[in-house]
């Protein structure tokens, strides 16, 4: 092998681990387990909504969701194991119970915490109006 493909194929390596290297770091990070469950384009109801994503989200004790906004996305959360306090900019904190829903507007910074000792679980439900925006934009605070 040559030293000019070598050193080619060394910088490509590079390249390429960089970012799956960050990506393993980031979902290292203390944050909420999210389990998509289904990803679909919808049929029918004149398009209004064009995808919908359902996921199982389990937050560790005392684990948080950092503030972001869905871009054109309803988000419904239902808890399935303990309760998940959801904070919505602009509408204060709700405790969402296990057993409850809960309905978060498009376009509106929230986030979702376990203030518990112990693990907890909930179905997301996301209906998107526009595939073409990011499904979450971080939100700084």
């Amino acid at each position: 092998m040559t030293p000019l493909r070598r050193q080619f194929l060394q910088i490509a390596g590079v390249l390429i681990a960089v970012p799956s290297a960050a990506r393993i770091v980031f979902a290292q990070a203390a944050g909420p387990k999210l389990t998509q469950i289904l990803k679909k384009d919808m049929e029918g109801q004149g398009q209004a909504v064009q995808e919908t994503v359902v996921s199982v989200v389990e937050f560790g004790p005392g684990i948080s969701a950092p503030w972001h906004m869905h871009p054109s996305a309803q988000e419904a959360l239902y808890a399935l194991d303990g309760n998940v306090v959801v904070e919505v900019e602009g509408r204060g904190t709700t405790n969402v119970r296990l057993g409850e829903a809960f309905i978060i507007p498009g376009d509106i910074p929230h986030l979702a915490r376990n203030e518990s000792n112990a693990i907890v679980k909930a179905l997301v439900v996301h209906t998107r109006g526009a595939k073409d925006k990011p499904f979450v934009v971080p939100v700084k605070r």
